[in-house]
């Protein structure tokens, strides 16, 4: 069976904070902690690009787990900010670890729902090809397209990276996933000319409408009640659209962290970011994954922990 066996993850240590901008876009400080939740955003260097920071961490994922590079045998990166339109980041990021010739590498380009997407479809790769080893490594450097005049997008978006080991001795293993998209409001998040643009009440009101619906689908799919699920992780928008999901669903909110507060909305980062703090808690059995955001898509899934609750999931 294959699932998750371990995340690695990067956050610059470089910060831009949220209360240092007051001034220049009239905030108050209730703002900046209700309704942004974010006090600081994380930016990486300026000559850093996707692959770098997707380097930096497979090798914090390496540290964990001791994984040979040369048995690595499909390498996923999900990014919407390439180093470059062509070639793809993944060949530039399996040059630089050099990886082995027989190690299939592409990209997917998806934003926030990026990390549930990619686990779904490296997943079903290497069962359908028996490959034993993948990566999937979410890199979106927004710093590189915010115009740091818009408040609507600079006090949001952090920079990070993961690299999530997709092994045959898995700690989490998935259920039934579910996807949707509402491509004919594709223009409310969107990046033209190399600066994004986000309509933030359009986002919110798509989260606050299709996330609750969503995951009652999720749910009903998997056979599963919202009473049995340990924990949720949903994309980190921002604190409030955070909170109205977890109150629309009536979900006890020890059990849907909020973790932005220090680096930022990191797109597609955000899911695995806290997944990592869940992997070593036996207590934690199962796990709602949930991405929404820029496309307008969102994706959802359900992991279950490997020892315990296998034969829960349906065939």
């Amino acid at each position: 069976m294959i699932g998750i066996e371990a995340v690695g993850v990067y956050i610059p240590e470089t910060r831009i904070s949220n209360y240092s901008r007051q001034e220049e876009f009239n905030l108050d400080s209730n703002f900046i902690e209700s309704k942004l939740g974010v006090a600081q955003v994380a930016v990486k260097g300026a000559e850093e690009h996707a692959s770098d920071l997707a380097v930096r961490a497979f090798y914090a994922l390496r540290g964990k787990v001791g994984l040979d590079k040369r048995e690595v045998d499909c390498l996923i990166v999900v990014t919407q900010n390439p180093d470059y339109p062509l070639p793809h980041t993944s060949a530039i990021v399996h040059g630089e670890l050099d990886l082995g010739l027989s190690c299939a590498s592409f990209d997917l380009s998806l934003g926030c729902s990026g990390f549930v997407y990619g686990l779904s479809l490296i997943e079903s790769f290497m069962e359908r090809n028996g490959l034993n080893f993948g990566v999937l490594i979410t890199s979106d450097p927004y710093s590189s397209i915010v115009d740091q005049r818009d408040k609507n997008t600079c006090l949001l978006f952090g920079d990070a990276a993961t690299a999530t080991l997709v092994s045959r001795t898995p700690r989490f293993v998935s259920g039934k996933f579910t996807f949707g998209t509402i491509g004919r409001q594709y223009s409310e998040l969107i990046c033209r000319e190399g600066i994004l643009s986000m309509r933030g009440r359009s986002i919110f009101d798509f989260a606050a409408r299709q996330v609750p619906d969503e995951i009652t689908l999720l749910l009903n799919r998997n056979g599963l009640e919202i009473g049995s699920i340990d924990k949720f992780i949903f994309h980190q928008g921002s604190k409030y659209m955070h909170q109205t999901i977890v109150s629309r669903l009536k979900i006890e909110p020890k059990k849907a962290p909020f973790g932005a507060r220090d680096y930022g909305n990191t797109v597609s980062s955000s899911i695995p970011i806290l997944l990592e703090q869940e992997i070593d808690e036996p207590g934690v059995r199962t796990v709602v994954i949930c991405g929404f955001g820029v496309g307008l898509s969102l994706a959802s899934g359900i992991l279950f922990r490997e020892n315990s609750l296998t034969k829960q999931i349906n065939p």
